[in-house]
């Protein structure tokens, strides 16, 4: 296998699948880029659909308001009424607001489309060799059906979304994660899952196709990336109700202004309520909080996560405990052979030799690696397979494996109970020695493997888990955030306790079937704390549906991508810390915007509630403490803030607040003292600064 993969070039294979370039350049595209910003302004005129904008009450609001001092200024100037001027430039920034509140959405929406369109390139209807009656014939993938069988040979992309079901391969997945470096894909494991729009680029496998064309990994990910199935998460909803009820209740104050005023001898006019409305409601996140929403899920998805919904991305920033599956997830999920250990009385290179023959049937990563570890041992005089002896297939029943040869001798290897069983069934006697051999290599974390000949034990073949690389200081960093890691794994106590210690985990359960790992999540829960669980096999299914955030790996089987509601692309278990940070960036990025607008507000309050009554009530000029110059410069100067701080804001809402694990309390005051002190200060200078430059053409 190793020879065909090393006759590829991966860096010419990287860049010849579609959409590769693409979707790298749609990744790191910046937040103006031409492209997508001319997309977001044709966009931002379609949204001003009265039925589009009614779903964001604020802004409805203000685009009514807009619509009616439209009218009114028409009306006047076909009368030739005074005010003229200052009504054109009310509706001019009224307009304008509402447009950069479509065009923040638009924007958001047109990052996620940019990737959407690179991922449509990567999805083609390409040639799949279907397997049926014992012929293959060629069709075309669309007309694949679920359950129906392919075949994949080298240099071929696979034609749908399955399970390998025969055979080991490299996969270049690139066209989908953006690695360059090929993964294996191989039958009856945690890794069998494969993505339609793949290549494998060496071997041959046999594929069941468990999802139908249209439906496809990719089909569904196109979908959720342009935000066609997006739902608001409960928060952003909260706060949708929110700002609809101030929104209403400044719309009722507004509306008792006009009798007051008439009462004091005052005549408000229309642009002035509307004005006034518009800057007393809450216009800034109102104009944003879509896009920071839309923004969540397209950062995910830029950190290869496939979030299924904004509720998964915005739940992660509010975890608690992180459950994680040991094989394949902590560990590199290939055991590797690494020493034989032979009894006192038995050679070394004999226990070489049997370990190799036993293992000439296995084709699990495993028993391969036996081979190998026995080909580098004994060399010129290691043994060869032979066709005379009976194959006897690892079971998991019997959890052994081995040759029958003619002559009568006996070759297994396989767990020790197993084995123990074995030599018993046979006549002979477990030695205490080989226990004690089991016993050592367990407490070390790996993997005993007996072998015997016959009724006669010979020693013990070690298998070891690899951690993955950094993930003892990923596990600092979970911490540092204040989540609980768990580790879940079948294996004994022993090799779970000695991993757990190498790995830095808080906790483990060992010898844990799938009712286990679902009971824990429920007891978790019922404490009122909010569980992730990270796995890649059909056994982790039920977990990863009943967690609250259930991130599924994608080199594992359809039933764990099922069942999860993330899909981490990349198969990395300690993506949960990008995910986690993404979350905390999107609750942190709505409450700072929310901050600023409410804090923003206080200085609008100064600037036009003075200037509309400091005629008829000259007590108030007390108040009006920017000196601002006449009482249009002053409606139209914090007008004008209004609108030009949302396009301002708009790379805050869509890159996110920057996250740093500090604790609740610091991060509280931070954003009281950033986005409050300053929401403001802000508006204070600015629309002093504005008043100035409307005084200087002196038109109000």
């Amino acid at each position: 296998m190793m020879n065909n993969l090393n006759s590829i070039n991966p860096e010419s294979m990287q860049e010849s699948l579609p959409g590769k370039t693409e979707r790298r350049k749609a990744r790191n595209a910046s937040i103006f880029e031409g492209s997508l910003v001319s997309a977001a302004v044709v966009q931002s005129f379609r949204m001003l659909n009265p039925v589009v904008m009614a779903k964001n009450p604020v802004m409805f609001i203000t685009e009514v308001g807009a619509v009616l001092t439209t009218a009114i200024t028409v009306y006047d100037a076909s009368l030739n009424k005074p005010g003229l001027i200052y009504n054109l430039a009310v509706l001019l920034v009224l307009w304008v607001t509402v447009l950069f509140s479509n065009f923040a959405e638009s924007l958001a929406e047109a990052r996620g489309k940019a990737q959407a369109d690179s991922l449509k390139r990567t999805r083609q209807n390409t040639a799949a060799n279907r397997f049926r009656d014992g012929k293959v014939t060629q069709v075309n993938s669309d007309e694949l059906k679920e359950g129906d069988l392919v075949v994949v040979s080298v240099g071929e992309l696979i034609p749908g979304d399955g399970e390998v079901v025969e055979g080991v391969a490299m996969v270049d997945e690139s066209a989908i994660t953006g690695e360059s470096a090929p993964v294996v894909r191989d039958a009856g494991g945690d890794r069998s899952g494969v993505v339609g729009g793949t290549r494998v680029i060496s071997d041959r496998i046999i594929v069941k196709i468990t999802v139908s064309a249209g439906n496809s990994f990719l089909d569904r990910m196109i979908a959720l990336v342009e935000g066609a199935v997006r739902q608001k998460t409960p928060n952003e909803l909260a706060l949708t109700v929110t700002l609809a009820g101030l929104t209403l209740a400044f719309l009722m104050v507004t509306g008792t202004l006009w009798p007051i005023g008439r009462y004091f001898g005052i005549t408000l006019s229309v642009p002035t309520l509307v004005a006034l409305l518009v800057c007393l409601i809450p216009t800034t996140i109102g104009a944003l909080l879509s896009a920071i929403g839309l923004a969540g899920m397209d950062r995910a998805l830029s950190a290869n996560v496939l979030a299924k919904s904004g509720k998964a991305v915005e739940l992660a920033g509010d975890i608690d405990t992180l459950l994680l599956d040991k094989t394949g997830t902590i560990t590199m999920g290939n055991r590797q052979a690494t020493s034989f250990i032979p009894l006192k009385d038995v050679d070394s290179s004999y226990l070489a030799r049997v370990a190799m023959e036993s293992s000439f049937s296995d084709e699990t990563p495993e028993g391969r690696s036996i081979v190998t570890l026995g080909e580098s041992i004994l060399k010129s005089e290691a043994p060869r397979e032979t066709s005379t002896a009976e194959v006897i297939p690892f079971s998991a029943q019997t959890r052994l494996s081995g040759l029958d040869f003619p002559d009568g001798r006996k070759l297994r290897k396989g767990s020790s109970d197993a084995v123990k069983k074995y030599i018993t069934d046979q006549g002979g006697t477990f030695p205490g020695e080989l226990q004690a051999i089991v016993d050592t290599v367990a407490r070390k974390g790996m993997t005993p493997l007996a072998v015997v000949d016959g009724n006669r034990a010979l020693g013990v073949i070690e298998l070891s888990d690899v951690l993955k690389p950094g993930i003892t200081d990923r596990f600092k960093r979970l911490r540092s955030m204040g989540l609980r890691v768990v580790m879940v794994t079948g294996d004994n106590p022993l090799t779970a306790a000695e991993i757990a210690r190498q790995s830095g985990v808080d906790d483990y359960i060992a010898e844990a079937k799938p009712e286990d790992k679902l009971q824990y999540i429920r007891t978790e829960q019922q404490k009122g704390r909010l569980v992730a669980m990270m796995g890649d096999g059909t056994n982790d299914a039920p977990a990863l549906a009943q967690a609250d955030i259930g991130v599924a790996m994608n080199s594992g089987t359809q039933a764990a991508k099922e069942a999860g509601n993330m899909v981490d692309l990349d198969s990395d278990p300690t993506k949960l810390i990008e995910i986690i940070e993404i979350g905390k960036q999107l609750l942190m990025t709505r409450g700072a915007l929310t901050t600023f607008s409410i804090a923003n507000d206080v200085a609008k309050y100064f600037a036009i509630i003075p200037a509309m009554f400091l005629l008829a009530i000259p007590g108030l000029r007390v108040l009006n403490i920017m000196q601002l110059s006449t009482p249009g410069s002053a409606i139209l100067s914090a007008l004008i803030f209004n609108a030009i701080i949302i396009p301002m804001l708009i790379p805050i809402a869509i890159k996110g607040v920057k996250y740093r694990p500090l604790g609740a309390e610091a991060l509280l005051r931070k954003n009281l003292l950033v986005y409050g002190v300053g929401g403001v200060v802000v508006p204070f200078v600015g629309i002093k600064l504005i008043d100035i430059m409307l005084s200087i053409t002196g038109l109000f």
